[in-house]
């Protein structure tokens, strides 16, 4: 949930930002010092901050090679604040380089979340011929009309880069979309509708979605609305994305609309829901009766897909944590991590369509080999395996079991429990005991569930991926995802693995990889 109560002192942080650093070139931290990125629970093959606060994902775009990942970012503190763009580059999608600040705010106020596009047909005017412009479309976030108890302080601008995101200008006219009075009006995301060739914003306004179209990213025209009587609703609807994925193994296509809420996620505070149906160039429309997930998991959220991928690929990365602790979780430098890229896809299971959603190919490049072995054990047998230590790790294996527990430990008593249990067709995230959990009276107090009824019958994969404040559980190639964070006080360096059947446990290509780090 993006802050709305910013009260006196940002609004007068935000005045003299306004005044002093619209153009401020923030410099990049000296990355020879030996503490560089090492200090504890800093993630080590996810993308995090150099410093202070990040949130949201915002204009995923690729571009000449290059995928930027742009990010709600405070410059001032590690808690949340006047929001600015952050900016930082990939070539492979493993590996990212920090750029300098690119969107500072303004008179029109902070800089929320948003999208950013390729104008391949200089439709705006902003580019040239042989040099198309990158296009960023965001929320204003107008303090003073917020302080003064207007709804009308959400409006959305753009912002123009000639040189592949390095600099970027503001359009003067901004801002491009005035808001009627809605006080929940933000996060437009952009894309290109080749049909009817027009750009379409989808918005959210409070309960619902609304569809927006244009010739130029200047001038916008409401077309259509969705979801004021669909989907979950135990909170504002945020973040949202439209695009079409072809079924895998047919030639159907569909169109999947994500809206992140919060409150409200199945294992609460922040999560993001899907919902799969038609898109007509004006609006979306779906027949879906039940909420639906991208991930069970508590940190999974506000996630976006690129724009202009290579291939046509549909690549999300979502915000690792939840609004319910987001601000104080145990780190004193930085705050906040990216999941990993995960490319999506569309299955249809059953009479189902289910969005798929696993990590990229590129992050395969980044393992060391380490332990491979079949594990084979009776009933209620159990197997502990050693490593140096799992929190940058990737555990990997294939079976049909139903019942087994995985019990990742450390000296200290400390564990991250992952259950699943065919009876219930239930599985089980326990990050209850699995280091420091007290920082939030809501963080390690419950047992996270997720619902496994249509895992095949036949074998299937699982795939974890452990970094030093993270976990994040694929299960039948991402049909299944569960996304964590954990802070243990000392690396996991055991694993237990036990058959909780009555039958004999087999895990075939069972591997454990360490991870390098990408820094």
């Amino acid at each position: 949930m993006k802050q709305v109560k910013i009260g006196l002192f940002f609004i007068l942080i935000a005045l003299q930002a306004c005044k002093n650093k619209v153009e401020e070139q923030k410099p990049i931290l000296d990355t020879t010092k030996t503490d560089y990125y090492t200090e504890p629970y800093r993630p080590q093959f996810h993308f995090s901050p150099e410093e202070m606060w990040m949130n949201d994902p915002n204009g995923l775009v690729y571009h000449k090679g290059v995928y930027h990942l742009f990010y709600q970012y405070y410059p001032d503190d590690i808690v949340w604040g006047p929001m600015h763009w952050g900016h930082a580059i990939s070539t492979d999608l493993a590996h990212w380089k920090h750029k300098p600040i690119a969107l500072y705010l303004d008179e029109l106020g902070f800089i929320f979340s948003g999208s950013a596009v390729v104008d391949e047909n200089n439709t705006s005017g902003f580019g040239s011929d042989g040099n198309p412009a990158l296009g960023a479309i965001f929320t204003y976030h107008d303090m003073k009309g917020e302080e003064a108890g207007r709804d009308d302080f959400q409006t959305q601008g753009i912002a123009y880069s000639l040189d592949n995101g390095d600099t970027w200008t503001k359009f003067k006219g901004n801002p491009v979309l005035e808001n009627e009075g809605i006080r929940d009006f933000r996060d437009p995301k952009v894309m290109r509708y080749e049909p009817l060739q027009s750009w379409v914003m989808t918005l959210v306004a409070g309960d619902h979605a609304k569809f927006y179209t244009s010739k130029n990213l200047k001038d916008w025209e409401l077309t259509g609305e969705f979801g004021k009587d669909q989907g979950a609703h135990g909170g504002v609807w945020e973040c949202p994305d439209l695009f079409q994925l072809q079924v895998e193994g047919t030639d159907e296509k569909k169109w999947v609309l994500l809206i992140s809420i919060n409150p409200g996620a199945p294992n609460g505070g922040s999560g993001t829901q899907y919902f799969i149906g038609d898109f007509d160039g004006k609006t979306f429309t779906s027949d879906q009766k039940e909420n639906r997930w991208i991930d069970w998991g508590t940190d999974n959220y506000a996630g976006v897909t690129y724009n202009n991928a290579p291939n046509d690929e549909r690549i999300f990365i979502g915000w690792m944590s939840n609004w319910a602790y987001a601000r104080d979780t145990p780190t004193e430098k930085w705050r906040s991590a990216m999941t990993v890229p995960r490319k999506l896809s569309l299955r249809k299971i059953g009479d189902t369509y289910s969005l798929i959603n696993y990590p990229v190919d590129g992050l395969e490049n980044l393992r060391e080999q380490g332990i491979r072995k079949t594990i084979r054990l009776e009933a209620g047998e159990k197997d502990s395996l050693a490593f140096d230590h799992f929190n940058r790790a990737e555990v990997q294996f294939t079976t049909a079991a139903k019942d087994f527990r995985l019990v990742f430990k450390n000296d200290k008593e400390q564990q991250l429990v992952l259950t699943l249990d065919s009876e219930k067709s239930v599985f089980y995230l326990d990050r209850t005991r699995s280091g420091k959990t007290d920082f939030q009276e809501n963080f390690g107090d419950t047992v996270q569930e997720m619902p496994i009824d249509h895992l095949p019958q036949e074998a299937f994969e699982v795939r974890i991926l452990l970094d030093y404040s993270s976990v994040e559980v694929f299960i039948n190639k991402g049909q299944y995802v569960m996304t964590a964070q954990v802070f243990p006080n000392e690396h996991y360096i055991l694993l237990d693995i036990e058959n909780t059947s009555e039958a004999i446990l087999e895990f075939n290509n069972f591997e454990i990889n360490k991870v390098k780090g990408i820094w």
